[in-house]
């Protein structure tokens, strides 16, 4: 099922189509007199009177062919709410199996800028499917119309809108490939072809690391038959030359562990471990489309980590692109590894304002936050905070946890600079923050979050209808909004 928004006046006639109407709590509807029929109103009012007033949403079905929905505004709504309104609306279009359907502007009584773009905004990123392997489709499409003359949303407002759904669901896209389609070879390619939005786009390849160093990333995927990769993607949207952003990601395409092989018990999940590198992907895709006026780069190291012939041992020491010298204890501790690389080169290059990395990156996470928080680790407290903001307005929540130096104890190694595994047990997730910081050079501002438990979901959530999630695009991209343009 496709959901396509029309902001501008519908010519079809309330008659025929479903209407969405917007009222207060208390489901009062006398100010909607004039939008719907003598005989609607009558007929809406009787059945409000049994009606259970505390939900969200009423629908009363006219006849046939028209079915008109009540939303509930309830007092102190944030944008998230709204957004979550939009998404739980989208449950009614599946039941109610109609195509046409009218948003009336005018009904909104609320001060929020932008009530209905939030809310179809959250209708749309609940409409997303990953669906291209199905034999049968559901190939309905819905067209959902705004009317009104109140409460217009600007068309600069709509393409922000448009690009950011756009760029989430690439996000989506990505990580819900199978290993076997989206391997580093692929995933390169993808990449590449968003140079047609204005991005310029670099593909080192194994030939260029090599000779840059980069034997940490390297290393990882080295027992695959595919290649291993770092690209970076630049947005410079700013009139002047500015600092740019960072974003960095790590993108395992698939990782079996390594020599330190998983269970098979849910190994299949590990195709989602380059969702980091998919989030950075799809803010960098989301920032192009709508023409952020800021500069940014984005940068990604892509891998399959396989227990190959020529894989990767415990107990290998590699040198990375720093100088640096890891000992890997374990191969499983993979995504470190990356991103340790990628780190120091963003830093080296690209001298970002600051730097942000995004990584599905310990299970250790997940038991301490589940999946309604990520981890977030900073060398910084105003980046932290400007994120723990950005997170709690879209509804995509950050944890601040913790980093001290007396973790690194853990992580350093009799016969290399550090190992990339705390072998004495506890604080997986931070030592793994820590072995991280090591790799920022020049005290970069530095956030890593941990997204294992966001990224990915079995069971569906507020904006998403389970499966990727696409967790952080919105995020980053309201962290760029509110402080960075």
């Amino acid at each position: 099922m496709t959901v396509q928004i029309n902001y501008k006046n519908s010519i079809l006639k309330s008659k025929s189509a479903n209407l969405i109407l917007f009222v207060d709590e208390k489901f009062s509807i006398s100010a909607l007199k004039k939008y719907i029929s003598n005989s609607e109103f009558s007929y809406i009012s009787d059945l409000l009177k049994t009606s259970d007033l505390k939900k969200d949403i009423l629908f009363f079905e006219i006849n046939s062919k028209k079915t008109i929905f009540l939303m509930s505004i309830k007092k102190d709504l944030k944008i998230s709410d709204i957004e979550s309104l939009g998404a739980k609306f989208h449950g009614y279009i599946n039941y109610d199996k109609k195509s046409d359907y009218l948003v009336n502007s005018d009904t909104v009584n609320s001060k929020i800028e932008n009530f209905v773009g939030h809310f179809l905004h959250g209708l749309k990123l609940k409409s997303y499917e990953f669906n291209i392997y199905k034999s049968k489709k559901d190939k309905r499409i819905i067209f959902v119309n705004v009317i009104g003359n109140k409460n217009k949303i600007s068309t600069k407002t709509q393409l922000r809108f448009r690009a950011l759904e756009e760029g989430t669901f690439f996000t989506r896209d990505l990580v819900s490939e199978p290993g076997n389609i989206l391997h580093p070879d692929e995933y390169a390619k993808r990449i590449n072809s968003l140079k047609k939005f204005g991005l310029k786009i670099n593909i080192y390849d194994e030939k260029k690391l090599k000779k840059l160093g980069m034997n940490s990333l390297l290393g990882v995927g080295q027992g695959s038959i595919r290649g291993s990769y770092l690209v970076t993607m630049e947005w410079n949207g700013a009139k002047n030359n500015s600092k740019p952003l960072g974003f960095v990601g790590k993108g395992v395409c698939f990782d079996t562990g390594g020599i330190s092989l998983k269970p098979a018990k849910f190994m299949e999940d590990m195709t989602y471990d380059m969702a980091g590198s998919a989030v950075v992907v799809g803010l960098m895709k989301n920032l192009a489309l709508r023409k952020a006026k800021i500069n940014a780069v984005g940068v990604v190291g892509l891998v399959e980590n396989m227990p190959g012939g020529n894989a990767q041992r415990p107990g290998d020491i590699v040198k990375s692109y720093s100088g640096k010298t890891i000992e890997i204890l374990n191969t499983d501790a993979e995504g470190r590894l990356v991103l340790a690389d990628a780190l120091t080169f963003t830093e080296k290059k690209f001298k970002p304002k600051f730097m942000v990395d995004l990584a599905t990156l310990t299970g250790a996470i997940i038991v301490s936050l589940g999946s309604e928080y990520a981890g977030l680790f900073s060398n910084n407290d105003k980046l932290s905070t400007q994120l723990l903001n950005a997170g709690e307005k879209v509804d995509e929540k950050l944890w601040r946890m913790p980093l001290h130096k007396n973790f690194d104890k853990l992580i350093n190694s009799k016969i290399a600079d550090m190992q990339n595994i705390n072998y004495v047990g506890g604080a997986g997730s931070t030592t793994a923050a820590q072995f991280l910081q090591r790799f920022i050079i020049n005290k970069t501002p530095w956030a890593h979050l941990d997204i294992a438990g966001m990224a990915f979901s079995k069971y569906g959530g507020a904006l998403n209808s389970g499966g990727a999630t696409g967790y952080g695009v919105r995020l980053l991209n309201k962290l760029i909004e509110d402080n960075y343009e």
